[in-house]
């Protein structure tokens, strides 16, 4: 009994191992793919590009300095000072840094003399337009530099207006110098008030057409009307900001330029029509004196006959 009874167990113990071989063989693993967190899809940080780097030194000889310094793109600049001094060449001066006339108070700094010269830096990170503007280096207590930074000027831009007629075109330029950097682009705008609006070409009536060259841009204007007068904005567009230049647009009728020759024959016709007015009344007192005068010449013409005749009555009374 025992004996079977081990068998059995044996078997059993047996089959168990089988039936757990079968089922591991024929188990699949799944694996389930990572779950991503909810969040913002936040672009991969591209590797940032070094500024650029430029510096501008001047020395200065005398109280004031004006240096004007074009900047195109975004930039590390270092602006730095030398100034020969005065007669009392004092060894040590306070110098100091504005933007725009406000005083930079991290800038204060105590300046040795050094061979014969102060000397002031400070490294500006121009980054956009905003940065722009006058920086200053200040020797206390009159010497300045004025560093003035811009992106490049234009160049031939119309001082006078441009004047044309109602229901013409008219075709306004704008250039940047030869020798000055390309622009990246270039953008038109019109004085609204006290806003600049961008003229875009595809505005209704199509009256706008913009072309655009490498340092030149014209504006065309078509089927012009009186409203279109006023001031025009052309901007060359820099990695920096934009430089900006204005051109004044006047609109007339074909009327306008006769109205000179207008007021010269109305003031002729009014001197004529007084001239007129003052011969005729003339004549008039001319005919009105001369008519009482009459009267008189007769009377006396009168008076003289009857004397006469008084005369001659005598006379032939004292003869008989």
């Amino acid at each position: 009994m025992s004996a079977s009874y081990t068998h059995l167990s044996c078997q059993l113990l047996l089959l168990l191992m089988v039936c757990r071989h079968v089922n591991t063989k024929n188990t699949t693993v799944i694996t389930e793919p990572p779950v991503e967190t909810s969040g913002p899809n936040t672009p991969p940080v591209a590797p940032l590009t070094p500024l650029q780097t430029g510096q501008k030194s001047v020395v200065l000889t005398g109280e004031n300095h004006t240096e004007k310094v074009e900047v195109v793109n975004p930039v590390t600049l270092n602006l730095e000072c030398a100034w020969t001094g005065n007669n009392k060449r004092l060894p040590n001066i306070t110098g100091y840094w504005t933007k725009d006339g406000k005083t930079i108070e991290t800038s204060y700094s105590n300046i040795q003399l050094q061979n014969g010269r102060y000397y002031l830096r400070r490294e500006f990170s121009i980054m956009n337009e905003e940065d722009l503007g006058t920086y200053s280096c200040i020797f206390d207590p009159k010497a300045k530099v004025d560093f003035i930074l811009a992106a490049p000027y234009l160049g031939e831009v119309r001082d006078k207006p441009i004047v044309s007629y109602v229901g013409d075109s008219v075709v306004m330029i704008c250039k940047m110098d030869e020798k000055k950097p390309k622009p990246l682009s270039w953008n038109w705008y019109k004085q609204n008030g006290t806003n600049k609006v961008k003229i875009e070409v595809d505005s209704p009536g199509h009256r706008y057409k913009i072309t655009k060259d490498e340092k030149k841009a014209k504006l065309v204007v078509h089927n012009l009307t009186e409203s279109d007068s006023g001031l025009y904005y052309c901007g060359a567009v820099y990695g920096i900001g934009t430089s900006v230049g204005y051109l004044q647009l006047r609109v007339i009728t074909y009327f306008e330029p006769l109205k000179p020759f207008i007021g010269i024959l109305v003031e002729v016709l009014v001197l004529v029509a007084v001239i007129l007015i003052y011969e005729k009344t003339g004549s008039k007192k001319d005919d009105q004196s001369g008519a009482e005068g009459n009267p008189d010449q007769n009377t006396n013409q009168l008076h003289g006959e009857n004397a006469a005749a008084d005369g001659r009555s005598s006379t032939r009374q004292r003869k008989v």
